[in-house]
């Protein structure tokens, strides 16, 4: 009876973090259906496999806490075991394992085979480019590389994630043609650095050929860029983005500051006048491109005098889309050293600042869109309303264009033609053509 019950144990992945930790979770648990485990994504299990972030304070916070309560819920007699990997994990594993000892085992970010061990499942190679979407069927993240070289004095990622790795482009293009089999329309490409592809397996940027090969997939029908580095942009991608309707008008480039001084401590590799060049590069190329970026405020130097000039230039550059984070003292990245002599307090004035800004610029932006007709993608239903998103925008993080479901019907996954008929800052309201 026990050796039955044991091949009935139902596994509960539970991801936290970025796209890249959803890719990650979708591979294991694709691993895990292969080999006829009974397999779930954030729901009811026996046995919980938690995928975590250690990327920035408030996210490590989220994923200890995620920890400690499955921990309970263990103790409780709710779940069997409790398995810990992603970033977190890979940081911070001797401290975990000391503070909460509770937990079933430790894993790192490149651990996939001896977790699946530990869970009664063995690593298929042949199953390399499958996994289990989590997302809605219609769209995909497609992490292109893994890990990152840059020395970016801020950043924790090379720490948890190591080097850069290009996935070779054939490899990327199998994948594309099995999640298009599946249904998926748009892919987003994800990586720590999609500037960097290519260099380490062809010696040169290879971004642009990928997408050459990858726009060939039948079935898709938007190709969107996450995490662009400024610095070595291969602009032949611009002019790809511009003559090749399937890859969107938009870019990801985290710009992170503006101020020569802090962009050079940063080592973002980059100053002030080229950032406004590449942007200016980008908008001459590619005139009809939706270009978002983060910034992080708070770093340490950053003065009053320092943040004025990132203020300045968010209203000169009036950006697409823009996130703003504070910035969080990372033990072991080289900002470290440094004072980190902005209070808290300050930072998330500033953040409310900047994203003020923002919203004053997104709701601009909106209003000159009222009465124009956009291409639209529907990702679900809340309420009275089918909620899409233009081109112009990515799942989750961009804005949203809203058809009333009292007046109309929109299959999920679906594309349509919407006039848009008013707008606020950060959602536009519209009916089918």
């Amino acid at each position: 009876m026990r050796t039955k019950s044991v091949g009935k144990k139902k596994i509960n992945v539970v991801t936290l973090g970025c796209s890249k930790n959803v890719y990650d979770s979708e591979v294991l648990m694709s691993q895990l259906k292969a080999n006829g485990k009974e397999v779930v994504h954030e729901d009811r299990g026996d046995i919980v496999v938690i995928n975590t972030c250690g990327f920035i304070d408030n996210a490590k916070e989220e994923s200890i806490n995620t920890i400690l309560d499955y921990v309970e819920a263990k103790n409780r007699g709710e779940v069997e075991k409790v398995f810990v990997t992603g970033c977190l994990s890979e940081r911070y594993k001797p401290d975990l394992i000391r503070e909460i000892p509770d937990v079933d085992q430790y894993f790192g970010t490149r651990d996939l085979p001896i977790l699946l061990k530990h869970l009664g499942a063995d690593y298929k190679h042949e199953l390399v480019g499958e996994r289990l979407t989590t997302t809605p069927k219609h769209y995909a993240y497609l992490k292109i590389s893994e890990g990152c070289d840059r020395p970016c004095s801020f950043c924790a990622i090379p720490l948890m994630r190591g080097g850069h790795v290009s996935t070779p482009i054939e490899k990327l293009v199998l994948e594309t043609q099995k999640l298009a089999k599946k249904g998926t329309k748009e892919i987003i490409l994800i990586a720590q650095d999609l500037t960097y592809y290519g260099l380490d397996i062809y010696k040169k940027r290879a971004l642009g050929e990928l997408l050459k090969e990858l726009v060939k997939v039948d079935g898709i029908e938007w190709i969107r860029l996450h995490y662009a580095f400024p610095s070595g942009f291969p602009e032949d991608v611009l002019d790809i983005i511009r003559e090749e309707p399937k890859v969107c008008n938009y870019i990801d480039i985290p710009l992170q500051h503006i101020n020569s001084d802090l962009l050079k401590s940063m080592k973002r590799g980059t100053t002030h006048e080229k950032t406004d060049a590449l942007l200016a590069k980008f908008r001459e190329k590619v005139p009809d491109m939706a270009i978002r970026t983060t910034l992080i405020v708070g770093y340490p130097g950053e003065t009053q005098e320092r943040f004025q000039e990132l203020k300045e230039w968010v209203k000169e550059q009036k950006f697409d889309r823009l996130g703003c984070f504070t910035y969080s003292h990372e033990e072991n990245t080289g900002a470290y050293v440094l004072e980190d002599d902005v209070p808290q307090e300050v930072k998330e004035a500033r953040v409310e600042e900047i994203m003020e800004l923002q919203s004053q610029i997104s709701w601009e932006k909106n209003q000159a869109k009222i009465g124009k007709t956009f291409k639209c993608v529907f990702d679900r239903k809340e309420g009275n309303y089918f909620i899409g998103r233009t081109e112009y925008d990515s799942p989750d993080v961009d804005n949203t264009v809203l058809v009333s479901a009292e007046e109309t019907y929109i299959s999920i996954g679906e594309f349509a033609e919407v006039k848009i008929t008013s707008a606020e800052e950060f959602d536009l309201y519209g009916e089918l053509v």
